[in-house]
């Protein structure tokens, strides 16, 4: 196959020459918006929800937690046929249906005052969330980009920071107008965007007459195997699951995955909680997760950058090791001051880790069935998390502290940074 296959001109929207700007690089724009408010509403923005639920119906922070892990359950079980449906379906089509079921959860949650119907609404959200979220957006990029594969993604995933830097405004919104009121807003503004939003997507690049990147070279196919000459050219090879499922680096890349992911779902849910603990008020709590966001912005570019240039796990390897470090300091953590040193060293690490740990499964396993691929692959990672926040709140409600939870999460990504050294690009037979 090549360029001179017939181009469908006739897409709206979409210029299909090569002039001016590449059309991903608009996609990942929109990828960053779209994880922005997901990252806002059902991972940055939950330790708002627990203080606020906490005060309105006297929920502990163990029976709120649950829901969220329910959400960990829900993924663990449709984490693999979202990956199938992306890579069969289409991106466009599972934003389109996804945002919808999450902004009918998120009014459903503007109305519970129990705690099942709080299980069912957030339920609902998590669902949407799930179809049309992370899996859905990276794999976008990942379809449009090869040699910038790791820059592209950096960019749309710091939408999962921007998500971070308006918990102030959740908070706010709390409370000056309430739980109840703040979730319909966020209901109603989610289904008002997905059409819009939906409308500019395109599956891959070869849907619109272009290639990765933007490349002008000529593209061949060989079984698997993608080729793109000039001076940049890159050999890419498509494995299929099967295939995948046969390599040391899909399963230790699981691990890798597993080992700070737990502690970042945890911290989404009691990050927040522990600094109220401290003696820091919701709003000012809010503004240290803020500071966290901040430094995390410009860390994930310049990793997602250096990591198209350089072996990407000796990087994972320093942002593991650095997340471990940070959960040792927020675990002790007893004044504002040591808050605030955790939010910067957790920021790196979280903003640096995030686009390495995705784009290197692009990078060994290719484009074909990359969401196939990286949706099975959370199975084991959303298992494990299903009992971390679960876990936190269990040992905050019996001792009254983070500290033992904290310290278990740390030994995980320290274990982690390990493991990856370990990691070597698979050879395709």
């Amino acid at each position: 196959m090549t360029t001179s296959d017939p181009r469908p001109d006739n897409l709206p929207g979409i210029s299909t020459k090569n002039s001016g700007l590449f059309y991903g690089w608009k996609l990942v724009a929109i990828s960053a918006f779209l994880l922005t408010l997901m990252s806002l509403t059902v991972f940055q923005g939950l330790g708002t929800f627990v203080v606020a639920l906490q005060d309105k119906f006297g929920w502990s922070r163990t029976a709120i937690s649950g829901a969220f892990s329910l959400a960990r359950v829900q993924g663990s079980i449709i984490g693999p046929f979202e990956g199938i449906l992306i890579d069969r379906v289409g991106i466009r089509k599972m934003v389109l249906i996804g945002y919808s079921i999450m902004g009918a959860g998120f009014i459903m949650l503007s109305q519970v005052d129990s705690i099942w119907q709080f299980y069912l609404a957030f339920s609902v959200a998590s669902i949407g969330a799930g179809v049309s979220g992370w899996l859905a957006m990276i794999t976008l990029v990942n379809n449009w980009f090869i040699r910038k594969r790791t820059f592209a993604m950096a960019i749309a995933m710091s939408g999962i920071h921007f998500g971070g830097f308006l918990v102030p405004l959740l908070a706010f919104g709390i409370e000056s107008k309430g739980f109840e009121y703040t979730t319909l807003v966020i209901g109603i503004f989610l289904l008002a965007i997905v059409v819009p939003s939906a409308k500019v997507i395109r599956n891959k690049p070869e849907d619109v007459g272009l290639l990765p990147d933007g490349s002008e070279s000529v593209l061949t196919e060989n079984n698997t195997q993608l080729v793109s000459s000039g001076p940049e050219a890159e050999a890419e090879t498509d494995f299929t699951l099967r295939e995948a499922l046969g390599t040391p680096a899909f399963w230790l890349l699981v691990l890798v995955q597993l080992s700070s992911s737990v502690s970042t779902v945890s911290l989404a849910t009691h990050l927040v909680p522990k600094l109220t603990d401290i003696g820091m008020s919701l709003g000012n709590s809010a503004i240290v997760v803020l500071t966290s966001t901040v430094i995390a912005i410009p860390a994930q570019l310049v990793v997602g950058y250096l990591a198209d240039r350089i072996p990407k796990p000796p990087m994972i390897f320093l942002m593991l090791t650095l997340q471990a470090t940070s959960l040792v300091v927020i675990a002790l953590a007893g004044s504002v001051t040591t808050a605030y040193v955790f939010a910067v060293m957790y920021g790196i690490a979280f903003g640096g880790r995030m686009p390495l740990t995705t784009a290197i499964r692009g990078d060994y396993f290719g484009r074909k069935a990359f969401a196939t691929i990286t949706g099975l692959s959370q199975v084991p990672n959303n298992i494990f998390t299903i009992l971390a926040p679960l876990f936190a709140g269990y040992m905050f409600d019996r001792t009254g502290s983070y500290v033992i939870p904290f310290f278990t999460f740390a030994a995980m990504a320290y274990a982690g940074a390990v493991i990856v050294l370990f990691v070597h690009k698979p050879e395709h037979h």
